[in-house]
């Protein structure tokens, strides 16, 4: 996975979300299954995507650097979805610059192409998490979705189903499918032994 995927997921986001962002209220509504609002799980976006851009520019070995992206209070939805196209831009603008061999850590070593679908994913499922909040109806692009299940959830049966989309809300534990409960817990694999 490379900048291209992670562009292609943030102008999927933006188009589902820049129409209800100019109504402030509804997003005070829970998002999804995550424990936060429809608010807090955009600025959560644009931290993990901060998280991902700097740790991949500091080459960071051993940890996560220790910062955080902190979305002033007040802030209205439609500045927090400029901050999250921002966010976006740096990841891609390092994604960009990194080398092929270029690691930094996430668990383990993991290059570039383990930070671009880690930040697709985070785009993908929070969006989901933001619409499900906002009574929007959508689903992660089928594309997208499977690369990202090929990346970072290499243990996920294609057969689990046949859409990329719902596989991918099923391998984060935001569904459940026939035959496969709702799982209670994840972690991607990001870093390459």
């Amino acid at each position: 996975m490379d900048s291209g995927d992670v562009r292609r997921a943030l102008d999927e986001s933006l188009t589902l979300l820049r129409e209800p962002a100019t109504t402030p209220a509804a997003w005070s509504a829970p998002a999804g299954v995550v424990e936060w609002t429809c608010l807090d799980t955009a600025e959560h976006i644009a931290h993990d995507l901060t998280a991902y851009a700097t740790q991949l520019a500091a080459r960071a070995e051993a940890a996560y650097l220790p910062l955080d992206l902190v979305v002033h209070p007040g802030t209205d939805p439609r500045t927090v979805l400029r901050i999250i196209a921002s966010c976006a831009r740096l990841l891609t603008l390092e994604l960009d610059a990194a080398g092929p061999d270029a690691t930094a850590w996430h668990w383990g070593p993991t290059d570039r192409t383990g930070f671009a679908a880690m930040g697709v994913n985070e785009i993908l499922v929070h969006t989901w998490d933001i619409a499900q909040g906002l009574g929007l109806s959508w689903s992660p692009p089928p594309e997208l979705a499977a690369a990202v299940l090929t990346r970072l959830f290499p243990s996920v049966p294609s057969s689990v189903d046949p859409d990329a989309g719902r596989a991918l809300l099923w391998a984060t534990g935001r569904i459940a499918l026939e035959h496969h409960p709702r799982r209670d817990s994840w972690v991607v694999q990001a870093a390459r032994p």
